[in-house]
């Protein structure tokens, strides 16, 4: 009896799995169905045209980020990108607010605090960012068939409604099924227009813009990157913990030896999206439809990709975001604290404040080692995009957003196989017991 209930406990973690990888699926294919759906009263062949001359820059990288909707200016323009800037503003008060602090420091109510001031955010950025794509839609020329206030209306809260429905997208891939589920509507969305980058890049070739040797060359870093990703993102540092014997009765407890383990890119992904985020905020007001203002379009202009002040922002914003966000996720004195209340010790390394030093010492090493590994991948390919036609899908960004949250959802899947495995053999021990 004991054997069957075993067998059904697995089938039913197999099961829970499996549906939750389906879910997974469909919500993404509702996601990428909805990057189709068109803004109302817009020229589809005025938009081409329009499209087709302005892939290059921020431009480019919101198109990435939104799965193609910006060339097809569909309801899911402005993606999950409000979302990921109010998380920004969120996060940076945690830092600096008082209030913030005290509603992190809450628990469960805290964070569901959070979570509903993200949302209002998001709603207020996305209406900003809408108006300023209605207005920008406008001044394009024939791109609109009617323009006037109805438009601008009616374009802000589909684009608006857009954002919000994605953002709950997101969360319900996070609760019901496998993965960050913001993460992943990004990431579908870059995987998505990998084949029409290919497509291009090999017109390219036909052509003549690119040489046989240069595709072959962008292919052959293309593989070194990814490989370059997968070693630094699985690369941690151990250090090593003691925890001291302990006799109770006629038993010996503890005299055991354990690791911490330290990721040499603990921030992840994140630091390289909010970065993103934060060059694609200023210009949604004037690069869409490249305003008729001289202003907006100098300023547009500086950040293009190759430029001096657009490689420094986008390598300040990734480092910045590498420490802040590490910082917020991992705590050396609550980890310090952690362990020297259940008797745990560094060897050599005096419990309490001195670990949390020790610690943070090599947390503040490993930072920079991945910020610095970050700002290499992101970057090192936008020269070559700035001066050779490559599409822009092909980038480090993109590349570096694929191979890690891949990686994060592989993880997941396999930790939840192990700990019905795990369940599963404890069952059986009690039983021989």
């Amino acid at each position: 009896m004991a054997s069957e209930d075993t067998a059904q406990k697995t089938s039913s973690h197999s099961n829970d799995l499996r549906n939750r990888i389906f879910f997974t699926i469909f919500i993404l294919c509702i996601y990428r169905l909805g990057t189709y759906v068109p803004l109302a009263g817009i020229d589809p062949f005025a938009l081409q045209e329009v499209m087709s001359t302005s892939q290059k820059g921020l431009l480019g990288m919101f198109n990435v980020f939104s799965g193609g909707a910006v060339t097809r200016m569909a309801i899911f323009a402005l993606g999950i990108m409000p979302y990921i800037s109010a998380s920004i503003i969120v996060q940076l008060l945690t830092g600096v607010s008082d209030y913030f602090k005290n509603l992190k420091d809450q628990g469960e109510f805290g964070r569901k605090k959070i979570t509903q001031m993200t949302r209002y955010g998001t709603v207020l950025i996305a209406t900003l960012q809408g108006y300023g794509v209605a207005v920008g839609l406008e001044n394009a020329g024939n791109l609109v068939l009617n323009p006037g206030l109805y438009f601008k209306i009616m374009t802000t809260i589909s684009l608006v409604a857009g954002t919000t429905f994605l953002m709950w997208l997101g969360e319900q891939i996070t609760s019901r099924g496998i993965g960050n589920g913001i993460s992943l509507i990004i990431f579908s969305g870059i995987v998505a227009e990998i084949p029409r980058a290919l497509a291009s890049t090999f017109e390219l070739g036909r052509t003549g813009a690119l040489s046989a040797p240069m595709i072959i060359g962008i292919f052959i870093l293309l593989i070194l990157t990814v490989m370059f990703i997968v070693f630094v993102e699985r690369a941690m540092r151990k250090i090593p913990i003691n925890y001291p014997k302990r006799q109770m009765g006629n038993k010996v407890y503890g005299g055991e030896s354990s690791h911490l383990p330290l990721k040499i890119n603990t921030a992840g992904v994140i630091p390289a999206i909010f970065a993103s985020a934060l060059l694609l905020l200023p210009i949604t007001f004037s690069n869409f439809g490249l305003s008729e203002s001289n202003l907006f379009i100098d300023f547009a202009s500086l950040f293009s990709q190759g430029r001096p002040l657009y490689m420094m922002l986008y390598a300040f914003g990734i480092i910045f975001f590498s420490f802040f966000y590490t910082s917020i996720v991992f705590n050396p004195k609550e980890t310090a604290e952690n362990l020297r209340k259940y008797g745990g010790y560094v060897p050599g390394i005096r419990p309490g404040e001195r670990t949390a030093e020790y610690i943070e010492s090599i947390l503040v090493k490993l930072t920079t080692i991945g910020a610095s590994y970050l700002t290499l991948v992101c970057l090192m390919p936008e020269f070559l995009i700035a001066k050779y036609p490559i599409p822009f899908y092909l980038g480090g960004t993109s590349v570096l957003i694929v191979v890690v949250v891949a990686m994060d959802t592989v993880t997941q899947v396999q930790t939840r196989l192990m700990s019905s495995q795990y369940e599963s053999l404890i069952k059986k021990a009690r039983f021989n017991r």
